[in-house]
């Protein structure tokens, strides 16, 4: 048994974690060496032999959660389930794969006396990665900054306080049956305030942060560290449904955008309708409705037209009146909120007021309307006809994914092993020189 994979805080000083971080880092073998394959192993083959105990522990984090009153979806997000187990084998295998094209040097260019160059990828360093909620991350964090060579921090929420003990342990396992250095990952198991603004503060030994939670966690990262920050930012997310629109589809793009996971990133939030949409689409949300096909999703809808909804709808669903802070609200909850809009033009300005530039979609049979749409929404991703839940790594072909980020430099989009990587030229002179004969 190796030693536990969490940091003895609260005694332990910034000044060790980062040190140990910098030390494991200089003393880490070359990317693409077959150690980062063999840590991906062991940790898909270290958490399902400790499944037990992190499932006893996931429990208590999630029984403690209710004890505090926290919401469904909230303790949904805590909740690890044997589904999850899958993912972590599935993570780890998908690196296994991505890791040939992620070493592979860049194209040769030629320049001045037959100078050779070209790029060759490089470790970004120390990352940083502070998380609420999502035990998940835990496991995401160190597989896909560690095989891309990276050394990392990573500071989950009191709420999952007892599952990263243990994943903190597997994580530490995997590292020494893998022959990486043990400091590569460091689980905080100190969730003291001072450690971590003092960590945001050591740009000398900080590389990348990745804060991913609340809009004020990530707002506060950005204000408080010079150090470059991926933000995987909060989703105010909408769905445009286009008076040109199938309303059964949808109906049925809402529904996979809203129910499952409605915490999440790329959850929807409000739904656009168009006047020439709405009556058709209401009547077939009052179908699914009467069906139980909206679990127990509240609705919040513009007062003047609760009246003149289908009664199928307003007799199943919760409706409540729509308030302006509605607007650009990420509940986090199973609440949806609708508006009526006149066209594509007023769908896309209250989007652009009120978005959080995370996912945006539209339900169009119209390609005039879809492309106008597209040009003028401005997200990390636009989804065409299409569940908003499509944004994602994974899903999308691209490959593990650590956040999504709605920053516009570095990397905009699903963060995935090659936003983790810098480069570094290597150029052969052959005796070239520049300005001597």
């Amino acid at each position: 048994m190796t030693e536990p994979g969490l940091a003895p805080a609260p005694e332990t000083a910034v000044d060790e974690v980062v040190g140990t971080a910098r030390e494991a880092l200089l003393g880490a073998p070359t990317l693409g060496a077959p150690e980062y394959l063999r840590f991906a192993e062991a940790v898909s083959e270290g958490a399902g032999r400790r499944w037990a105990e992190v499932a006893e522990a996931n429990a208590q984090d999630v029984e403690d959660g209710r004890a505090r009153g926290l919401s469904g979806p909230f303790l949904d997000r805590i909740r690890l389930e044997e589904r999850h187990l899958e993912l972590f084998g599935a993570l780890s295998r998908s690196i296994a794969r991505e890791l040939p094209e992620l070493v592979r040097p860049g194209p040769v260019v030629t320049g001045l006396g037959g100078l050779r160059a070209r790029r060759v990828p490089k470790p970004l360093g120390v990352v940083f990665m502070i998380y609420e909620a999502k035990p998940t991350v835990t496991v995401e964090g160190a597989l896909v900054a560690v095989c891309s060579g990276n050394a990392t921090i990573l500071r989950g929420s009191t709420e999952i306080a007892a599952t990263n003990a243990v994943l903190g342990d597997v994580l530490a396992d995997a590292l020494v049956e893998s022959e990486l250095p043990a400091g590569m990952v460091q689980v905080l198991g100190d969730t003291d305030r001072n450690q971590f603004r003092e960590l945001l503060r050591r740009d000398d030994a900080v590389d990348l942060v990745i804060p991913r939670g609340s809009p004020s966690l990530v707002d506060y990262c950005r204000s408080a560290t010079r150090i470059p920050v991926i933000v995987g930012g909060s989703g105010v997310n909408h769905l445009y449904v286009h008076e040109s629109s199938d309303p059964e589809l949808a109906v049925r793009l809402l529904l996979d955008s809203k129910l499952p996971e409605p915490a999440g990133c790329t959850a929807l939030e409000m739904a656009l309708v168009d006047e020439g949409a709405a009556d058709a689409f209401f009547a077939v949300l009052a179908e699914r409705a009467a069906a139980g096909d909206l679990l127990d999703l509240r609705l919040r809808v513009p007062e003047e037209l609760i009246a003149d909804l289908p009664e199928e709808l307003v007799a199943a669903q919760p409706v409540e009146p729509l308030a302006d802070h509605d607007d650009g609200r990420e509940y986090l909850d199973l609440v949806l909120a609708v508006r009526v809009v006149d066209g594509v033009d007023e769908a896309v300005d209250h989007i652009r007021r009120h978005g959080s530039g995370h996912t945006e979609g539209i339900v169009s049979g119209s390609a005039e309307a879809t492309e106008r749409f597209c040009r003028r929404v401005d997200a990390a991703a636009v989804v065409v006809n299409g569940s908003l839940r499509l944004h994602d790594g994974p899903t999308m072909g691209l490959g593990a994914e650590l956040a999504i980020s709605t920053g516009r430099l570095h990397v905009r989009g699903p963060v995935t092993i090659d936003a983790l990587v810098t480069h570094t030229w290597r150029i052969e002179g052959n005796g070239a020189v520049r300005f001597l004969d």
